[in-house]
């Protein structure tokens, strides 16, 4: 699939918006992974097209070429019914997969999918049409249902989700997928193990994709206290060999300490994480993916990088946005994407 410059251009006017940056994170009982954008409360004006129009960032779920489901943050006009019109960007259409193949990604809800929706009390009871119903495989399946449950969990006024297909309860899909039970979103991309033990802990890595484009939120399963400890000394071994996913941070980088106190994540690496400084994005997303692996955790605010006791302070761009900002990832990668 082929974008003219052209039309990537007139695109990228209508979408544009300012980056927000922030380092400090929220705390209280929503997480990070649960709330990654409160779209309820952070409206960006769009002063290029229009400055009259409001737009507010939104999570929307796409899959990648390793079949990978990927958060992108965008930003959309503010409308009634934000989180309808959100999953509505997950649907396939024409203009829905030309903005996903823009990223290099793919829509994964099939063509026509609507749905109705009523959140109260936190909890958010879909009702998704019978298009829905259309995937061609167990696979298929999974991904819409992880796309839509996570969708909505990104928002500040949903704690778990619900779901309906063409207006009835269903246990299972044509191809078995579980949709009986009360989704709270999480545990996206779980990596296959030879044998899980129901007393093993869960914890949400961020690698980049092959490209390095974009990162990628990973779920292993550990054998440790499932804490934020464990989760950077994880994030440190890498992913799986046969992942098709980067590293995050050097081969040879080593966890010194990782502490939590009043809020603050302090993580202490070797001196070998400089080398993360070196690269091409000076240290980016190897920031960002210590960040949004640490700030899965209740009670974290604020994370801090150390090398050898000595504190790391990041110019602004190397420090966390949101995650996938559309915008930053199509200014850094304007070519053309094309997918297999």
């Amino acid at each position: 699939m082929k974008i003219k410059r052209a039309d990537i251009e007139r695109i990228l006017i209508l979408c544009a918006a300012a980056l927000v940056v922030v380092l400090a994170l929220r705390g209280g009982d929503q997480t990070t992974s649960q709330v990654l954008v409160n779209q309820t409360e952070i409206p960006i004006e769009q002063t290029v097209a229009d400055p009259l129009v409001e737009t507010v960032s939104t999570v929307v779920f796409y899959q990648d070429g390793d079949g990978y489901l990927v958060p992108v943050t965008r930003q959309v006009e503010k409308t009634e019914g934000i989180a309808k019109a959100t999953l509505g960007l997950m649907v396939k259409s024409a203009e829905n997969d030309m903005q996903a193949a823009r990223l290099g990604l793919r829509t994964v809800i099939p063509e026509g999918t609507t749905f109705d929706i009523d959140i109260a009390n936190g909890r958010a009871n879909v009702n998704v049409s019978k298009e829905a119903l259309s995937c061609t495989s167990a696979a298929e399946e999974a991904l819409m249902v992880d796309a839509i449950t996570n969708t909505l969990a990104c928002f500040s006024t949903v704690e778990e989700v619900t779901l309906e297909f063409d207006g009835q309860k269903r246990s299972r899909l044509t191809y078995g997928t579980d949709v009986s039970g009360v989704f709270a979103g999480g545990n996206l991309n779980l990596e296959s193990v030879a044998t899980f033990e129901e007393d093993a802990g869960l914890v949400q890595l961020y690698f980049p994709s092959q490209t390095g484009r974009l990162l990628v939120p990973v779920t292993r399963a550990v054998f440790s206290t499932a804490d934020v400890s464990t989760a950077v000394l994880e994030l440190a071994k890498g992913p799986k060999d046969d992942s098709g996913l980067e590293r995050a941070l050097p081969e040879d980088c080593g966890v010194k300490s990782v502490t939590l106190k009043d809020g603050v994540v302090t993580v202490n690496f070797s001196k070998e994480f400089k080398a993360a400084l070196d690269g091409e994005d000076g240290g980016r997303q190897a920031v960002r993916a210590i960040l949004f692996t640490c700030s899965q955790f209740p009670g974290v605010k604020k994370v801090e990088v150390q090398v050898e006791g000595e504190k790391i302070d990041f110019a602004p761009e190397t420090q966390s946005t949101f995650i996938n900002a559309e915008e930053e990832v199509l200014a850094q990668y304007p070519g053309v994407v094309e997918l297999d």
